[in-house]
């Protein structure tokens, strides 16, 4: 054997032999074949299925006369401090809120401790009915020493003046004898400089009782001050204060606090609500307005207008408007959110009333 003969042995055994593969290949391939034709199946019924279904929807006629007309012209909602746009009546709606005019923190005029408190959230307060008071030991030692300095002042204007009218007298004596040469002129004018002196003290002393009184007047009021009473009637919103803590007119650091509790005067609660100045001009002092509160919707309120503030605000493009109720009621509390709506037709019928009654 030639070794050209082993060269193409060789070369023979390293050669892959494709047709023992062929038969697997062919197997992998009738495999595919229905899986395939499944997936081909399901894309063509699902063209199928949106196309009918596009075919139905452009052969359904659009029937748009069943909406309501209230859906495509829905309002859109407004911020509360801009006024809302005309009601089909031609009615200028608003939103705002309920405020009171006399609304007050009432704290102390001087620095102390508070003592006692006598009022508590929700209660009816007096003009001038005591809410708390302060420590008061020093205050009272100190007006019981000016009213004494001025009960010595007084004394000693007792005592000068009675010696002044003594001297007074001995003066007067001893002119009469010095006409008749029966005293000297030593003597006399001895009487007339005592009187002079008697009548200096007399001044200085009064001057010291006027002293003594406006020092102990001072610190009577002093003394009042350690009981805190309420400016004005009304009812307790908020009390701050407590029995120990100190309390200031003025914020000193700490824990010093500046009230004592927080009085509002219900008779004072008005209507505040913010117009667009676009539409102020269908608003007008003493129109009737319908008032409903958030907190009882079912609730129409009658109030009318007090003024139109004189001033807008630039940033809001709005004028500020004071409304009245026409009648108090206790449900209503300050701070409530309120929407109103100003009645220009019910004025303008009422108007048109009282000219035809003035006319008759």
């Amino acid at each position: 054997m030639t070794m050209g003969d082993d060269k193409t042995k060789l070369l023979r055994s390293l050669s892959i032999d494709r047709s023992a593969s062929e038969p697997v290949r062919s197997a992998g391939r009738r495999r595919w074949l229905p899986i395939g034709a499944a997936v081909a199946a399901c894309v063509v019924v699902a063209f199928a299925a949106f196309a009918v279904a596009e075919f139905r929807n452009q052969e359904r006629p659009r029937d748009t006369s069943s909406q309501p007309v209230a859906q495509s012209q829905a309002p859109q909602p407004q911020p509360r401090e801009q006024a809302a746009s005309s009601s089909e009546s031609g009615n200028l709606a608003a939103s705002g809120y309920v405020v009171a005019r006399r609304k007050a923190t009432v704290a102390a005029e001087i620095t102390g401790k508070v003592v006692e408190i006598f009022i508590d959230e929700g209660m009816t307060v007096t003009e001038g009915q005591i809410v708390a008071r302060l420590d008061s030991v020093l205050a009272e030692k100190d007006h019981e020493l000016a009213q004494s300095r001025a009960e010595a002042a007084d004394a000693a204007i007792a005592a000068i003046t009675a010696d002044l009218q003594d001297a007074t007298r001995i003066m007067t004596r001893i002119q009469t004898l010095s006409q008749k040469n029966f005293a000297t002129d030593a003597d006399l004018t001895k009487a007339q400089a005592r009187v002079g002196v008697l009548t200096a003290q007399l001044r200085q002393a009064q001057s010291q009782f006027n002293s003594a009184s406006i020092d102990a007047k001072r610190s009577a009021s002093v003394l009042y001050k350690h009981q805190i009473r309420a400016p004005f009637s009304g009812v307790v919103v908020e009390r701050s204060a407590q029995p120990g803590e100190m309390i200031s007119p003025m914020s000193v650091g700490g824990f010093t606090r500046t009230g004592i509790c927080t009085i509002v005067d219900m008779d004072s609660i008005e209507i505040e609500v913010d117009v667009n100045e676009a539409f102020i001009g269908r608003v007008v002092a003493g129109g009737a307005v319908n008032a409903v509160l958030d907190a009882y919707p079912d609730w129409s309120i009658p109030a009318s207008v007090i003024a139109i503030v004189p001033t807008a605000n630039r940033e809001k493009a709005t004028v500020r408007v004071r409304i009245r109720f026409v009648q108090k009621d206790p449900r209503i509390l300050p701070d409530m959110a309120v929407k109103v709506t100003f009645l220009r037709d019910a004025k303008a019928g009422s108007a048109a009333a009282s000219k035809t009654t003035a006319a008759n």
